[in-house]
């Protein structure tokens, strides 16, 4: 659904409240923003698709940020403002989950979204409201018993432990589009069994240090 009050591109499948109890999921794109929306609780779960890679927030012009079809609606749905004006009183959600595929674009967009946070609404980002979600990396089946792995380590751990099983089959999942709905609901979006992990600027100030150490300009402004 779109809301024209958060700008005409942006496609947010708004939760029916707001509040501490609410929260907002940031995924890629329209397809998992659909395959969230199917499963999520509407009274108290947002969902907002990036419609493709954020613009990268450390580098840019204020202007040419705040004008992002998907960075600018992003902070107005936030409703915290912006910058020194930035009060996580006001916050329209509780939480905010970026909910990206494990792979290597998918935590690249998830990076993104977490340095326009970082530039533009640190104090709502030092909340501990911020996480990020782990999606299922992939999947052992031995003799008919699933075991599910959120990392190739935990994936290649898995595979060692059942190796003496008779019929063991793996499957690496491709993203989101992989998943059926129960497993996006039980592994991604219930808060009781989900799997998450907290962000604040100084996690993400680590995470630039370290993107810096490859990319020296990434602070530069263009």
């Amino acid at each position: 659904m779109v809301h024209d009050r958060f700008g005409s591109k942006a496609k947010l499948d708004d939760s029916a409240e707001h509040g501490a109890a609410a929260e907002l999921f940031v995924v890629e794109g329209d397809s998992a923003s659909a395959a969230v929306a199917q499963v999520r609780d509407p009274r108290r779960q947002a969902v907002l698709p990036m419609q493709g890679k954020p613009l990268n927030a450390a580098r840019a012009p204020r202007r040419k940020v705040i004008e992002h079809p998907f960075l600018g609606p992003l902070g107005e749905c936030l409703g915290t403002g912006l910058e020194a004006g930035c009060d996580p009183r006001r916050a329209r959600y509780g939480k905010v989950l970026v909910l990206t595929d494990p792979d290597a674009d998918g935590i690249h967009c998830g990076f993104l979204v977490l340095l326009f946070l970082h530039r533009f609404m640190r104090p709502f980002l030092d909340t501990g409201r911020v996480e990020l979600v782990r999606p299922p990396w992939g999947e052992v089946v031995a003799d008919g018993e699933l075991t599910l792995a959120f990392s190739e380590p935990e994936l290649a751990a898995t595979v060692d432990r059942f190796r003496a099983r008779s019929n063991v089959s793996v499957r690496r999942y491709r993203g989101l589009a992989a998943l059926d709905a129960d497993m996006i609901h039980e592994t991604c979006v219930d808060p009781a069994t989900r799997r998450t992990v907290g962000v604040t600027s100084v996690d993400v100030a680590a995470m630039i240090e370290l993107v810096e150490a490859i990319e020296p300009d990434l602070g530069e402004r263009e």
